[in-house]
């Protein structure tokens, strides 16, 4: 049980750390610059049009580098928040609690709800509610795929 607290400790520590930089430290943009010189898939990506919390999203708004780094930094938040929910599932599942697949999900809207909450005091940041539902939607997916995982396992190898 041990290693499951420590993990969950770890990845709320890196969430807090991620959360108090600004936009500028944080910015892949000039590695983008020069990883994708060429812009690749320009013509496909320039057909996806997005609205964000009533703000267009696109490359025809923000540029295709900015564009591309935008859906980085959602797919990072939706991602690193469902592997985060997973850890709390299992710490959850391990410390014997029922419903813990709710309480991981639960545990990740707060830790999301908090991140955004304390973004708003950084510099060149802002907390944005949209990425909360983006973080809990990883949850749920992520701990969905786990819970899955877990049942065929359980009626294969029983």
């Amino acid at each position: 049980m041990k290693k499951y607290v420590f993990f969950v400790v770890l990845a709320v520590i890196i969430v807090c750390i991620a959360s108090s930089t600004s936009y500028e430290q944080q910015t892949i943009v000039p590695e983008l610059e020069t990883v994708l010189e060429n812009k690749p898939f320009e013509d496909q990506l320039s057909k996806l049009h997005l609205t964000y919390w009533g703000r267009p999203i696109s490359v025809e708004t923000r540029g295709y580098f900015y564009f591309v780094e935008f859906l980085i930094r959602k797919s990072t938040h939706f991602v690193g928040f469902g592997i985060i929910g997973v850890l709390f599932f299992l710490l959850y599942r391990k410390l014997g609690w029922r419903f813990s697949a709710l309480f991981g999900i639960g545990s990740i809207f707060l830790l999301a709800s908090l991140d955004e909450f304390r973004q708003t005091f950084t510099d060149g940041r802002t907390g944005m509610f949209g990425d909360v539902l983006i973080d809990t939607a990883g949850a749920i997916f992520f701990i969905t795929i786990t819970t899955s995982f877990l049942a065929i396992k359980k009626r294969v190898f029983s």
